[in-house]
């Protein structure tokens, strides 16, 4: 399976909380990083656990923004909203045969850091698209 494909099709089975299909996508020994937390996530039984931890229950559905490939690695970049705040991640995934083997994935809000004032003669708003 191209890897494209394969984390296409991770983020279906994340949003449909399919976690055995999640599990068929990611390599036994993976290494996710979250630099934004300073978190790294080894194996995939590890990853699997954070993933379906419920106490999440207000997410709302995956919608994938953008998805591009260069051989190995594929970037996405995702938007899952929940009750109370709209989570996006950028990620980059490596995959080797047909497996994801790794990650470094940036989460945030959008707004979550306020735009310092002394920017604001040069700016503009960003608003949703």
């Amino acid at each position: 399976m191209e890897p494209l494909s394969v984390v296409a099709r991770l983020w279906e089975r994340i949003e449909a909380r399919d976690w055995d299909g999640v599990c068929e996508l990611i390599a036994e020994d993976a290494v996710i990083e979250w630099p934004v937390s300073s978190e790294r996530i080894v194996g995939r039984a590890n990853f699997i656990a954070v993933l379906s931890d419920d106490t999440d229950t207000d997410e709302g559905p995956v919608e994938v923004l953008r998805i591009l490939a260069d051989g190995d690695l594929v970037v996405t970049e995702v938007e899952i909203p929940q009750d109370h705040v709209v989570y996006r991640a950028v990620s980059l995934w490596t995959v080797r045969d047909g497996e994801i083997v790794g990650a470094r994935e940036y989460w945030t809000s959008p707004g979550q850091d306020p735009a310092p004032r002394w920017r604001a003669g040069y700016v503009e708003p960003l608003t949703a698209d």
